[in-house]
């Protein structure tokens, strides 16, 4: 089964990993475990969070674990999630005047980047990460096990566009900051503002000229003759000078 169709259109996911597998039953109403497969040996660490008369639990050996997923990297510890309703990108913003830090994602397709992302997002305590249409689905089971099961904490919604991420920040008072090489000011340079939609886009390409001509174009200082960083490297310097303030306070 392809992954794609499980998870757009089934509505599951899958975790590996026991850390992964404790989020998924700390991620409130949003998610759920459908079903657990475990290596024999795993069972009494995991049995007293997994005794639930409707929750199944089967254990097989790291052979026939190994034959079903096709590769031996999950660590005998496996579960199909269910998603449950997306929510409404406006309600996942905490309303003005409190401070809020959100993270915009354009067109990043790649899984690695995207489990990244969600990985700072949480680190740095971003109140949640929206998603245009054309970015790939968090829940994917790499993209999961990249963020270190973050992708199942951080609140998360989908935009048809980076123009209407761009509306939903003037709708609730975020200043959209985009982060570019080409960008007039400088990350160390930027007052952090109360409320800000930090927005990324794909590595090559970046974000497109129709959303960065609406936000604050921002760059981050290089050595001369580059100009180049991994985007989940430059989020993860971003977040954490527009969270400054914030972190302090920890």
């Amino acid at each position: 089964m392809r992954e794609r169709d499980l998870v757009g259109r089934q509505g599951r996911f899958i975790v590996e990993g026991e850390v992964t597998l404790r989020l998924l039953f700390s991620g409130g109403a949003r998610f759920r475990a459908e079903s657990v497969l475990l290596a024999p040996e795993r069972w009494p660490g995991l049995a007293p969070f997994l005794r639930d008369d409707d929750l199944p639990v089967y254990l097989a050996g790291k052979d026939v674990m190994s034959a079903v997923t096709g590769f031996p990297i999950h660590r005998g510890v496996l579960a199909v999630g269910l998603r449950g309703a997306d929510p409404a990108p406006d309600a996942l913003i905490p309303p003005a005047p409190a401070p809020a830090l959100v993270l915009g994602l354009v067109g990043l397709t790649n899984h690695d980047n995207v489990g990244g992302l969600f990985r700072n997002a949480a680190a740095f305590g971003a109140d949640a990460v929206l998603l245009d249409a054309e970015t790939c689905d968090p829940l994917y089971r790499k993209a999961i096990r990249v963020s270190a099961g973050a992708a199942l904490t951080v609140p998360f919604a989908r935009a048809p566009s980076g123009t209407a991420l761009i509306d939903l920040a003037e709708r609730h008072g975020l200043t959209p900051l985009a982060l570019t090489p080409g960008g007039a000011e400088t990350l160390e340079a930027l007052e952090p503002p109360p409320r800000a939609l930090l927005l990324l886009g794909t590595e090559g390409p970046g974000l497109p000229e129709s959303v960065m001509a609406r936000a604050r174009r921002i760059r981050i200082a290089m050595a001369p003759g580059f100009d180049s960083l991994n985007v989940a490297t430059a989020g993860a310097i971003a977040l954490h000078r527009l969270a400054a303030e914030r972190l302090a306070g920890i």
